[in-house]
C-alpha cells in the first residue's frame, strides 16, 4: 500500500482547528475540485492571437479514426498469412443467402484473389438429392491447405490450415468438378 502525503493549509478567516473546524474528507475534496474547476474557467491572462488568413482558409478537419485493416491476399505469403482473408470470405458467404452453395464459396474466394485451379469443393447435395449436412472447400497453398467447412451439422463456419495430402490436394473423398 502506498502512502500519500496530504498537506493542509489554513485559509485567512478560517476557524482554527477544533471540533467545528473539521470537515469530512469528501467535503474538502469537493471544495478543492470546485476551486480547480473554477480556475480552469477563468479568462486567461495570455494574449489571444487572431489569424491573419482570410475566410477562404479551410478549417483543419479532425483526424479520422483509423478503421481496422481489412485482410488482403498475400500472393507470396504463407497459408497462415492468408487465413484471415479466407476466414472472412467464409464468414461473409455464410451470412448470405448462398450459405449452402459450394459454388458461392468458390466464387467468393476467386473474387478475393485465390486461385480457382488450386480449389476443391464437396457436393451441396447427397446422392439422393437432400441438402448436404456440411460442405467443405479448400485452397491448396504450397504444401498446406486452407479448408472451410459449413453446414447445418457444422454449426458455425470453420476455417483452418492443415497439411496438404501426400498425393496432392486437400480434401479426401469425392469432390465435384469446378467447371464453371
Amino acid at each position: 500500500m502506498s502512502s500519500r502525503l496530504v498537506t493542509r493549509t489554513r485559509r485567512a478567516g478560517a476557524a482554527p482547528s477544533g471540533v467545528g473546524a473539521r470537515r469530512p474528507l469528501a467535503i474538502v475534496l469537493a471544495l478543492a475540485l470546485s476551486a480547480l474547476l473554477s480556475a480552469c474557467t477563468q479568462p486567461s491572462s495570455e494574449p489571444t492571437t487572431t489569424s491573419t488568413a482570410g475566410p477562404s482558409t479551410p478549417a483543419a478537419s479532425p483526424t479520422p479514426t483509423p478503421t481496422p485493416t481489412q485482410p488482403v491476399l498475400v500472393p507470396d505469403g504463407t497459408a497462415e498469412e492468408n487465413l484471415p482473408l479466407f476466414a472472412q470470405v467464409v464468414e461473409t458467404v455464410w451470412a448470405s443467402p448462398g450459405r449452402v452453395s459450394g459454388r458461392a464459396y468458390i466464387d467468393a474466394l476467386v473474387a478475393a484473389g485465390f486461385d480457382k485451379a488450386a480449389m476443391q469443393v464437396t457436393n451441396d447435395q447427397t446422392t439422393i438429392g437432400d441438402p448436404a449436412e456440411s460442405i467443405q472447400f479448400s485452397v491448396l497453398w504450397d504444401d498446406e491447405c486452407l479448408i472451410g467447412q459449413v453446414g447445418p451439422a457444422t454449426g458455425e463456419p470453420v476455417a483452418v490450415i492443415v497439411p496438404a495430402l501426400a498425393e496432392g490436394g486437400c480434401l479426401i473423398g469425392n469432390t465435384r468438378p469446378i467447371d464453371w
